[in-house]
């Protein structure tokens, strides 16, 4: 069905973009003022379930500022990178711990597409590419949010057309929920008045010893993956889907990520093919950090993910408890359609067109053993 969104006000527009979205009145709200931008409040708002399991979410860029979840014993800790206050997040250099990606994710070769017979010139943030979404991507705006209960909150955001240099007037709804079984699914829906690239995904950093480690090189993880996108020497795929078996790119069985990470150039920043599942979610990964007990179950919609071992985090930067941020000391499970996907036409669609609508969803699920 098509939407004439654009005719619409924000809050008229998210009912009918998330499908996921509760109904009935607000609950509680957790708000707390963050910090201020410009004449901009930034807030911080708290997800909670009855297990204790809590989820800390700025209006800014949708960043997960915290994630609290218990390990073998039941002592609560916090297992995403991140800082104490809004100026972490607004320094320099800040790689993008915790935020929401848009309005598209990963890189796009040279900074250009072409869509329709026009070429699109976006800004190089990333040596010769563009990454992220741009210079200032959805990671660096700030979102209206509603919390509707104690476990959900819904941010929206509407990109204007030529932003960043991208066709198209795009509203961006995206829907964050605790669940009572300790998962954090996030829900993404995104709509356009003009055909456009859309890759949407969170770029949280996990270390699941909630700091007691200082690198995740003793993590074991799981990669429900086959094939992997061939990159070049500045990470923009070749257009080859390798098959992992017998390369250091093989996670279909558990492995330590410190194993081979040597023998890959730079460290891990490549897209897994996600292997196809009959239902609409697939097994995405397994991570699992064994001195803590604590294990997270990667499940998505998306056809597949970025795993990137913190390989530029180089100790310049300060975590919120003061200790130097070191290389290695997170990693990012980024579910998303491939990289260069608008100038890849032989991966999956990433070009969403007016009457459509962008729709994706991944669950972070967090238990113990």
């Amino acid at each position: 069905m098509k939407r004439f969104f654009v005719f619409l006000s924000v809050p008229v527009v998210l009912a009918a973009a998330c499908n996921d979205a509760p109904s009935g009145d607000i609950y509680r709200d957790t708000a707390k003022q963050y910090g201020v931008i410009g004449r901009d409040t930034v807030r911080q708002y708290t997800l909670y379930n009855a297990n204790g399991m809590q989820v800390k979410i700025l209006n800014y860029g949708g960043t997960i500022t915290n994630l609290f979840v218990p390990d073998r014993t039941g002592n609560l800790g916090d297992v995403v990178l991140g800082y104490d206050s809004l100026a972490g997040y607004l320094q320099k250099g800040n790689p993008y711990f915790g935020c929401l990606v848009g309005r598209y994710a990963n890189r796009i070769a040279q900074g250009t597409f072409t869509l329709e017979g026009k070429t699109y010139t976006l800004a190089r943030n990333n040596g010769n590419n563009a990454l992220h979404g741009g210079l200032k991507g959805f990671d660096k705006v700030i979102w209206q949010a509603d919390q509707y209960t104690d476990s959900t909150l819904q941010l929206a955001y509407v990109s204007k057309d030529g932003e960043e240099g991208y066709p198209g007037a795009v509203t961006v709804v995206v829907l964050y929920t605790v669940t009572a079984d300790n998962a954090l699914k996030i829900s993404y829906s995104a709509t356009t008045d003009k055909a456009t690239p859309v890759n949407l995904t969170n770029h949280a950093y996990f270390n699941l010893s909630a700091g007691k480690d200082s690198t995740v090189l003793h993590h074991m993880i799981m990669i429900n993956a086959d094939k992997f996108t061939e990159v070049n020497d500045q990470l923009i795929p070749t257009g080859k889907l390798p098959d992992v078996k017998g390369t250091p790119m093989d996670f279909t069985n558990t492995k330590k990520i410190g194993r081979d990470i040597a023998s890959v150039k730079g460290g891990y920043d490549h897209n897994w093919v996600l292997n196809p599942s009959v239902e609409g979610w697939k097994q995405a990964a397994v991570l699992y950090d064994s001195a803590s007990g604590r294990m997270m179950e990667v499940r998505t919609t998306q056809p597949g993910i970025q795993f990137y071992t913190g390989n530029f985090l180089d100790g310049s930067l300060r975590d919120r408890t003061g200790k130097k941020i070191v290389k290695h000391a997170g990693l990012c499970l980024e579910t998303q359609h491939f990289p260069d996907g608008p100038n890849q036409p032989a991966f999956p669609n990433t070009i969403l067109r007016p009457g459509e609508t962008y729709q994706q969803a991944t669950l972070y699920k967090f238990s113990v053993k």
